[in-house]
């Protein structure tokens, strides 16, 4: 960090101070417009800016040769303006010496952009063998001052070269000058352009996946600085020629804005990049919009007259202005994400909720508009079942969904986590800060939307089961009535009508004196009988033994008469309480119900019941050790013994859990949970008599 600053604070005066020596001696001194102006204004100027603004924001190696080459190409334009200015200094004595300022800041400025280029974005390249050639680009600046004494004539600048090949070098040495075609060479940079291009090609073209599309976009303009730059020295002094230089090279800090954006280049934290773009990105654009709106007036300088200069700028500008919006629109759009496009998804997205009536519609209408607001390449929702785990299926979808998810939300509503909506990669860059919390805050406006649709369907299903249930409820009273009716017809009603034909047939016997005693008992044990009977009818119904002596005793009474052995667990405090009846009756069909489907299917050895209370409800266990839950229940949820099991707990807004007893699948154990109302305080006092 003090290094980046130190090297700001000794790079920014410099070039500050060398341009506007520039615009000074060639702008206001000098006595006429001068062309050349274009280059440190229109070229130098806003790369020097974005350098110094990115020393700031960026601790990079990348960075710093960026700012070492723009500071350089600054001294360099002094230079040469100096050297304008006073033409007599070639006369001097110490000219060759002093010629090493600009030729070194030549030098230096190749050397450094070739650098940047190469090594985009960060400054440190992938392999070993492009890490040493950065070390090389630097090799003609050590060269600079070994011209002095090898080469016999002023070796300047390339642009200029030709300018110093008449003066004569005094301080080279005689015995060196087999060495000047060498140093030479290596100063005008050409060996380390071409290593240079070796390690951007080698990066751009076959480097990894992801270092190629980082790279891409400023090798493109690094070769297109290369061609115009190169056709400036082997063709004659060209308008045209001057401008795309200029155009390709203020595009560099647009690319490096973009690298900043798109892949963090320079090495700018994804937390930062927001805040140091957009703080830099309208002054950046509004100095970029007035040197291109000067551009034309300073490259024709001297060929116009004020008037026609004056209109030609003004003209300039009002055509660029669209260019600078667009511009200010793309960058913001980039950093925030397309506003307007989030505020339209934000407003249509309550009225789409509203229309959809269903849950898949819903969540597939949230999906849709997710994708559409944030550019996300695919979104998907998932729900979260009664226990909070997400389901593995998504209900809602938009767009294919290929691999994981990069930004997650979830609805939570009433702190409840109803699901998730998971969103898969941007089309274009990385999710901002504010695209975000524009997620957040669609899922919190989502969520009771979803809750109310949620809550429909729960409600849709559980009226849907009620009326099921009811309808049960009645077929089986209906049955139930006439099993009775038949029961009745066919057996107690016809020992009935025997007996009465029975008596009849005794008391004509008894008017003829024919009647004797044994006669009589077998009349009493038809009516031992039939009230035995009526005892087993009237158990079937609701036995007494339930009535007079609880729940306990009324399961404990037929387990004599079952057909494999049953063992009920109760403890003491559970046999001394009574239930209300309608809890008792329930609880007992329930054991009776699941006991029958055992004995019929399940070819178990042995059954147990357990009753157990506490917090105000009676839990009721039934096992066996039968060949499990298919074949005791064989029958769906719809009908059968399960469903009348359910359909008793849930009129006293109980709960049924039915499960295999083992992994394997062995054995089956029903458990009831039935509220016990009146009882959640007795559980403190303890147990209540009879």
């Amino acid at each position: 960090m003090l290094r980046r600053w130190g090297w700001l604070a000794a790079l920014a005066p410099l070039g500050a101070a060398s341009l506007l020596y520039v615009v000074v001696a060639r702008g206001f001194l000098a006595a006429s417009a001068d062309p050349a102006l274009a280059w440190p204004l229109l070229g130098i100027m806003p790369l020097f800016a974005f350098s110094m603004w990115l020393l700031t924001a960026s601790t990079a190696r990348s960075a710093l040769f960026l700012a070492w080459a723009a500071t350089a190409m600054a001294v360099g334009a002094a230079f040469e303006t100096f050297m304008l200015t006073n033409p007599d200094v070639i006369r001097e004595p110490w000219y060759p010496i002093f010629n090493l300022v600009g030729l070194a800041a030549s030098t230096v400025a190749a050397s450094a952009f070739i650098s940047m280029f190469a090594t985009f974005p960060t400054g440190i390249p992938e392999r070993r063998w492009q890490r040493i050639s950065v070390w090389l680009f630097w090799v003609p600046v050590v060269f600079v001052p070994l011209s002095l004494v090898v080469v016999p004539h002023v070796l300047t600048a390339e642009v200029h070269a030709e300018q110093g090949t008449g003066i004569p070098n005094p301080f080279a040495l005689p015995a060196l000058a087999w060495a000047d075609p060498i140093v030479t060479w290596i100063v005008y940079s050409w060996p380390a352009v071409f290593l240079a291009l070796a390690v951007l090609i080698s990066r751009t073209f076959f480097g990894d996946p992801e270092v190629r599309s980082r790279t891409r976009l400023m090798a493109w303009v690094t070769f297109a600085i290369v061609v115009s730059y190169s056709l400036t020295l082997v063709l004659s002094e060209n308008v045209m020629l001057n401008a795309a230089v200029l155009v390709v090279l203020t595009a560099v800090p647009l690319v490096a804005i973009h690298g900043i954006l798109r892949h963090g280049a320079f090495d700018v934290a994804a937390a930062d990049r927001a805040r140091l773009v957009t703080r830099s990105s309208d002054v950046l654009i509004t100095v970029l919009y007035g040197i291109a709106a000067l551009a034309p007036a300073v490259l024709l300088a001297g060929r116009l007259t004020p008037l026609a200069t004056a209109l030609l700028t003004a003209l300039v500008a009002v055509v660029l202005l669209p260019v600078r919006g667009w511009l200010q629109r793309w960058i913001h759009r980039v950093v925030f994400g397309d506003r307007d496009r989030q505020l339209a998804m934000l407003s249509e997205l309550g009225s789409e909720l509203e229309r959809s009536g269903e849950p898949g519609d819903l969540l597939n209408h949230l999906a849709a508009a997710v994708a559409d607001g944030l550019g996300a390449s695919w979104v998907r929702i998932r729900l979260a079942a009664t226990d909070g785990a997400l389901g593995a299926s998504p209900v809602g979808v938009a767009g294919d969904v290929v691999g994981e998810p990069v930004e997650a939300a979830d609805l939570v509503h009433a702190d409840e986590l109803l699901g998730r909506i998971e969103v898969g990669p941007r089309h274009r860059g990385e999710y901002s800060d504010a695209e975000r919390a524009l997620l957040r805050t669609v899922a919190g406006q989502a969520a009771a939307s979803v809750a109310n649709v949620r809550l429909a369907a729960r409600l849709a299903e559980q009226l849907a089961e009620l009326t099921a249930s009811r309808e049960r409820l009645v077929a089986a009273q209906d049955d139930e009535r006439r099993r009775l009716e038949r029961d009745l017809h066919d057996g107690i009603q016809q020992d009935i009508v025997a007996q009465i034909a029975g008596l009849r047939l005794a008391r004509n016997r008894l008017a003829r004196g024919q009647l004797d005693g044994a006669e009589l008992s077998e009349l009493q044990e038809q009516a031992r009988q039939t009230l035995t009977g009526l005892r087993e009818l009237a158990h079937g119904i609701h036995p007494p033994v339930l009535s007079d002596n609880g729940l306990v005793a009324a399961i404990e009474s037929g387990a004599a008469r079952y057909p494999i052995p049953l063992t009920v667990h109760a403890d003491s405090r559970v046999r001394a309480e009574r239930y209300p009846d309608d809890v008792e009756t329930t609880a007992y069909y329930v054991v009776r119900e699941a006991l029958a489907n055992t004995a019929k299917h399940a070819n178990a050895t042995n059954a147990t019941v357990a009753l157990a209370r506490s917090d105000g409800r009676l839990r009721v266990s039934i096992r066996d050790d039968g060949c499990g839950l298919g074949a005791v229940f064989p029958t769906s949820a719809a009908s059968g013994g399960l469903a009348n099991i359910r359909d008793r707990v849930a009129v006293l807004r109980g709960t049924v859990r039915i499960s295999s007893a083992s992994p394997s699948g062995s054995g089956t154990t029903v458990d009831v949970d039935l509220p016990v109302r009146g009882f959640a305080e007795a559980d403190q006092a303890g147990p209540r008599s009879p």
